[in-house]
Formats: C-alpha cells, structure tokens, sequence
C-alpha cells in the first residue's frame, strides 16, 4: 500500500524522497524491520492474550528431559509470524504481483488450516486436532491454486537470453526470448542448469497437458515440506531458525532471478517481476527472528500448527515461484531429514512386527531432533548445531549457481 502511495506522490507532486520506494532493497529493509519490530513489541500482548484464553500445551510424556516443564505454554503462536509477516508484506509489496498474491493465500491457507488443528485440540478436547487427510485435502487444494496459477497465468514468464553476460559483451544489447506459460525449472550441477517438465511425458500425451504433471509436483512439494516443517517444530527455536536461514536463501535465489544483469551474467533464467518476492522473504525472515524472540530456549511461546504449516507451504510457493524446486532436497534439508526420519521409523517398526511378531526401531525416538534428546543431548545444542547444518546447506544451495 505504501509503494502506491509514495508512487502516486513521486510522479504527481515530485516530493523529495519519494521514489526510494522504487527500490526493492529499501522495501525488502523497511519490511525487515517493521516485521521485527511487530514481533517484538505485540508478541509479549499476543502471548498474554493466548494464556489468558488458556491455549497452554498439553504434554504428553514421551520420556524426554525437561519435557514437562513445558505444560501449559502458550501455542498458535503462529499468529505472531503471521501477522509480523503479513502486514509489512500489505505495506510495502505490489499487491498487484502474481507472486506476492500467490503467497499471502499460502499463508492465509495454510495458517487456517494449523489454526482449525489447534482449534480442535484446545476447545473441543481432540487430542488428534484436524484428522489427517482433511489436512492433505487442505494441502492439495493449495496445490492445484499454485500449480494451475504458475501454469496458465499469463503475468508468469521467463526471459531467456542467447548468451551469458560477460566483460567484453557488456555494451551489447542482448537478444532474448520471453517465455509464457514457462515448463522449464532449474536443475542443480548441470551444465544448462535447465529442465523442461515436458519430457516427463515420454511422448505419452501432447506437451499442452505439461500443466497436469507439473501441478502434480508442485502438490507433493507444497504437502511435503509444509509437513517437514510441522514435524520440524518439536523443540524451542528449531522450525523458527531454520525456516529463517531457508527464507533468507530463497530471498538471495529471488533477488538473483529477478535482476537482469545478475540472471544474464550467472547464466540462470531471468524471472520478471520475481524480484517482488524479496519483500516477502524480507519480512519473513523478520517474522522468523522476532519470534525466536520469545520462542528461544526456554520457550515462552510455541508457534503450534498455525504457523508450522504455514513456514513450509511459503517456502515451497516461493521455490516453485522462481524456478528452484529442484533445490528444496539440498536448501531444506533439515525438514526433509525429519520427515524421512518418521517414515522410516514408523515403516520398519511396521516391517519388523509383521515379520518378528515385534516392532523395532531404527531410531532411539522420531522424529530425528527426539532421536538426539533420547542420546542425552540438551535441546538447545541440538537447535544451535541443526542452524548449523541449515547454513552448510544454505551456502551450498548458492554455491549450485557456479558449480554446473
């Protein structure tokens, strides 16, 4: 809203400063932040608000250290990232951009899909919350928007260029091509770097119907990582932290595509107007550290399934919007780790009780953050040394932009 107003000012009355809100890096500082300082000063007011309508956490006694010291914690401390989230995001953004309009409904999506689960685990006494498959059914219904959005949308394109920017062509005009209804991705350690999802049909069906596999992907990550990050979120600080260091590399990835001499001389695809999108990874990284704020060890707060949903399912949206899915294994490593940490267990623990008439467990406890508490590890280093991993991860999510 204020890009608007101070556009509207800048070109119709020349007022002086103005048109630094032209700049994504001033936008992307202001939303940083105002996101920040939102957490900070309204999350103490939020937290009060929740324990006064008694939405503390109910404990279940997994055997685990300083376990249940946390009863009766506040949770759907999601709302704190989302509102410190949303609200810079209103402000600063092009409301108008297919990307950030695409990621205010994730939010809004998957958030109310977490708040319906702690809804029903807090007032109606269901320990279970929101029943799994209405969960997926939620998960696939964003899905499909996203998939058939960044399908058909005529706003989505990528420009390709026919050479790389280099130091002796830099006074040339360089010839590209724009590309809408784009099907080509980004494919990590290859020499072009680029994948069309066309070839997935070996020839089975025509290329116009690439829509229904790339949508199709596009649900299982979006159900993938929103999931990651829920199971992520079991011990102080550990999804808030981490969903920080995967914003803040998708905010590098966005800036990068979104710049034409950046894009042409890395030799990546050129997304126009995906630079908007660092605003949103601006504000979401702010949302992030404001709320560890409170959610550090010891926890005066847990973000619950409002807003663990809702960090994975703005991370994939944003992957999928610049092109980078295929990166997701390395970049959000930690939440596929824990994921495949529960699949495994359960799976074996199934395999070995058929077969032996006893389940047995790959792992001490899942998921995998449970595993080390089990080993006698406090909370807070197996937090600080999963960041850790999260920034080797990060750095070598970038570090794929060089080596092909």
């Amino acid at each position: 809203m204020l890009y608007y107003l101070f556009d509207y000012l800048d070109r119709n009355f020349n007022i002086p400063g103005a048109g630094v809100f032209q700049y994504i890096s001033f936008r992307a500082l202001g939303a940083t932040v105002l996101s920040l300082f939102i957490a900070a000063t309204y999350g103490k007011t939020i937290i009060n608000f929740l324990r006064k309508k008694q939405m503390g956490e109910s404990i279940r006694d997994l055997g685990l250290a300083g376990q249940m010291e946390k009863a009766g914690t506040p949770t759907m401390g999601g709302f704190i990232i989302l509102a410190s989230l949303l609200i810079p995001v209103l402000l600063f953004a092009k409301l108008s951009n297919v990307y950030i309009i695409l990621l205010i409904i994730t939010a809004l999506w998957t958030g109310l899909i977490g708040f319906v689960d702690d809804y029903l685990k807090k007032f109606k006494n269901n320990k279970d919350g929101l029943h799994g498959k209405f969960k997926i059914v939620g998960q696939v219904g964003l899905g499909l928007i996203v998939g058939l959005t960044l399908s058909f949308s005529d706003n989505v394109r990528i420009r390709i260029y026919e050479k790389p920017l280099l130091s002796s062509n830099l006074g040339e005009i360089q010839r590209y091509r724009d590309i809408i209804h784009p099907t080509i991705t980004t494919i990590p350690f290859t020499k072009n770097n680029e994948f069309d999802y066309k070839t997935l049909l070996f020839g089975w069906l025509p290329e116009e119907y690439t829509w229904v596999i790339y949508t199709i992907i596009a649900i299982f990550i979006i159900t993938a990582i929103s999931n990651g990050a829920n199971i992520t979120d079991g011990i102080d600080g550990l999804a808030a932290g981490v969903s920080g260091i995967i914003a803040l590399t998708l905010g590098v990835l966005a800036y990068l595509s979104g710049n034409t001499k950046f894009s042409q001389y890395l030799n990546i695809m050129y997304i126009p107007n995906s630079g908007e999108l660092v605003i949103f990874c601006a504000a979401f990284i702010g949302a992030c550290v404001g709320f560890l704020w409170y959610n550090a060890y010891p926890a005066q707060v847990f973000m619950g399934d409002t807003g663990s949903l809702m960090l994975g399912g703005v991370i994939a949206v944003i992957a999928l919007a610049i092109r980078k899915e295929w990166l997701i294994p390395i970049m959000c490593g930690i939440f596929i780790a824990e994921n495949l940490s529960v699949i495994i267990q359960v799976s074996y623990f199934k395999y070995t009780r058929r077969k032996y008439g006893e389940g047995r467990r790959v792992f001490l406890m899942s998921p995998l953050h449970h595993h080390y508490q089990k080993k006698g590890i406090h909370e807070s280093k197996i937090v600080t040394r999963f960041w850790i991993v999260g920034i080797i991860l990060a750095i070598l999510t970038l570090a794929t932009l060089k080596l092909r």
